[in-house]
């Protein structure tokens, strides 16, 4: 098992739109109830923190991150998503995706890393905690859910953060 991190390109894509479709299908990864157009995608992310994970050579899961506000007092923060292939968990994508990620985020000097997960996303918090990301807090209905098993509810996130 070979796992390689590297930075996203536009050839990725399909890929990526195919893991993000099935973590919007799970139901405890986002709040987006489809996922966004390709230029939407690029447009809102950091080229220089996104990456996807192959294994044995195919695209099993992505990292990026967004800038958390335009308020110049928030440059060095940003917010992250990890998605991994269902089929694939438990491999160690998404801790590598992670720590590249992290990695990246200090050398370009930013100092905040932050997320907002679901509480029943329990991978995503173990593998941030493991990471030293830290629990800030329990945001309590702080998205309305359109689709899935959980349509129809208010949702609760675990905001988290990281100092770098």
């Amino acid at each position: 098992m070979s796992v390689t991190i590297r930075n996203m390109v536009d050839g990725d894509w399909s890929a990526v739109e195919r893991v993000y479709a099935a973590g919007i299908a799970g139901g405890s990864a986002t709040f987006a109830s489809e996922t966004p157009t390709k230029q939407d995608f690029f447009a809102t992310r950091l080229a220089e923190l996104s990456f996807v994970a192959e294994l044995d050579g195919s695209v099993l899961g992505w990292a990026a991150a967004t800038p958390t506000s335009d308020r110049d007092v928030y440059r060095g923060v940003i917010e992250h998503s990890v998605y991994v292939d269902p089929h694939a968990t438990g491999r160690g994508l998404g801790s590598a995706l992670l720590e590249s990620l992290i990695e990246r985020a200090r050398g370009l000097g930013f100092w905040m890393l932050q997320a907002s997960i679901l509480p029943e996303n329990t991978g995503s918090l173990r593998i941030h905690e493991k990471a030293g990301f830290r629990r800030v807090g329990r945001r309590e209905r702080i998205g309305f859910m359109t689709f899935g098993p959980h349509a129809g509810t208010w949702r609760d996130t675990v905001l988290i953060e990281k100092r770098l």
